[in-house]
């Protein structure tokens, strides 16, 4: 049994106070990456960063964050959700302090990983607490929609309140902006949210650890830096090799015990694996589109941070509005509608902003991020809801790791690859056209990337997926 120190979790006023926690903790993070991709040209032009280097501002980030997501799961687990928590929103706001007072961009990518860990610690932690106060799997869908459509809030406010702030005060104010919203959500998780663990004897594995940690590490650098060392170079190819064998070692090591990192018993459910496949093919193209979006609208559009950001709300405002129907339209006819519809919405999304060369219309980019919102609403709350109902309740927290370490994989591997394709393609074009011969590839490649996501969810998601059978759940 879950050990939860408070019983009033199921009344009103509590699980609203821990809805609201959770919802903060996921909103900070969030608007950190929308405000960090917002300031790449100020942050390039200010420490003279070139794009591999800005890659690893956005990626270093994402590394650890993905790196360390399922060790804050079990940690979670075993040491209690709240503890871990809270842990995670004060290594945020140091994070948050070194990157706004950063010197130079080593610093400045020192304290992006820093933010990365305490992110790691908070969000897979939320949904797993969320998952422990909302028992009842509508109630559970409904408030998962809540928590899922902050993600688009932080895309609204990141990058209006944080590009009128690039442009009135630089890019470090939006470090220290995060600061005031990390001690609130801190003092309501200490006074509101109860404490519940599931320790079940289990503790944490280190080699696994090490291991997903090298072959993401080594993965991520072969592929940003690449493009610069040659893709036959010795460090290429050793970066590639070291990647391939942690993997291998990592699966080796998981297989030996099901309380390990990975429990792969949990990765038989056919459900719950292809889920995780559609998280990380999600993001892909996701996170490479808002990182290059900003740097064409603001080098080759001359649009300033704070029209910039104006410029993506679209896809911010779609995200807020879906993403509070996605659970409805879940509950009602299954999670396999609005996760197929949303993966394919994104790459339709990606495709037409894949057109700008040949238009260079204003509204086709508006009409493209519209479609992406759309997408990403219908598809981020029932990917999450599907990934805690498919396991045993006493692995939430592992479940909630995985789900966010496969998102995260997705969006470094999304920064890395598109990144460098945009790179390699940018590099060989002239000056006045460089950016957008480089956009093109990247787009489309998101954009397949997407509808990958969305044969696999046609494929493999039920209507029923929500709700699967208990005796089933484990091993399906």
């Amino acid at each position: 049994m879950m050990a939860i120190t408070s019983t009033r979790t199921r009344s009103g006023p509590n699980r609203t106070l821990i809805l609201l926690t959770m919802s903060l903790g996921v909103l900070i993070a969030q608007i950190d990456t929308s405000v960090v991709n917002l300031a790449i040209k100020q942050i390039g032009e200010s420490l003279h960063a070139s794009v591999s280097v800005l890659q690893w501002v956005v990626d270093a980030y994402n590394l650890v964050y993905a790196s360390l997501l399922l060790t804050a799961g079990g940690l979670a687990d075993i040491y209690g959700r709240r503890r871990i928590f809270v842990l995670g929103i004060v290594l945020f706001t140091v994070g948050s302090l070194v990157c706004g007072l950063a010197p130079n961009a080593a610093v400045l990518v020192l304290g992006r990983g820093i933010a990365g860990l305490g992110a790691a610690l908070e969000i897979p932690t939320s949904l797993a607490i969320l998952t422990v106060a909302y028992p009842d799997t509508r109630e559970r869908t409904r408030a998962l929609g809540l928590w899922a459509s902050c993600n688009g809030l932080a895309f609204v406010i990141g990058p209006t309140v944080g590009g009128l702030l690039v442009d009135a005060a630089g890019w470090r104010s939006i470090f220290l902006l995060i600061v005031p919203i990390c001690i609130v959500a801190l003092a309501l998780a200490l006074t509101a949210v109860p404490e519940s663990k599931d320790p079940k004897g289990r503790t944490l594995d280190l080699p696994g650890q090490g291991l997903a940690i090298a072959a993401l590490g080594a993965l991520s650098l072969g592929v940003i830096e690449g493009p610069h060392w040659g893709w036959a170079s010795p460090y290429s190819i050793l970066s590639f090799a070291i990647a391939i064998a942690a993997t291998a070692l990592f699966f080796r090591l998981q297989a030996r015990s099901d309380s390990g990192l990975v429990p792969l018993s949990i990765l038989k459910n056919r459900v719950f694996s292809a889920n995780l496949g559609i998280a990380a093919a999600m993001t892909f193209g996701m996170y490479a589109m808002l990182f290059l979006t900003p740097l064409y609208l603001q080098a080759v559009r001359g649009s300033s941070a704070l029209l910039a950001g104006f410029e993506l709300l679209p896809m911010s405002v779609a995200f807020v509005i879906v993403s509070q129907l996605s659970g409805r339209i879940a509950n009602r006819f299954g999670p396999r509608l609005p996760m197929t519809a949303g993966m394919a919405f994104m790459g339709a999304g990606l495709f037409m902003l894949a057109l700008i060369p040949l238009t260079d219309s204003f509204v086709l980019i508006e009409a493209a991020l519209l479609v992406i919102g759309c997408g990403l609403g219908l598809n981020t709350a029932p990917v999450n809801g599907v990934a805690v109902t498919n396991v045993p309740p006493e692995r939430s927290g592992t479940a909630s790791g995985l789900v966010n370490t496969a998102r995260m994989v997705g969006a470094t591997l999304g920064v890395a690859v598109l990144g460098a394709v945009f790179a390699v393609f940018a590099g060989s074009a002239d000056a006045s056209g460089h950016i957008v011969s480089g956009l093109v590839p990247a787009y489309i490649g998101g954009g397949i990337g997407e509808m990958l996501g969305a044969i696999a969810a046609f494929t493999f998601i039920r209507r029923g997926s929500l709700h699967p059978a208990p005796e089933r759940s484990a091993r399906r």
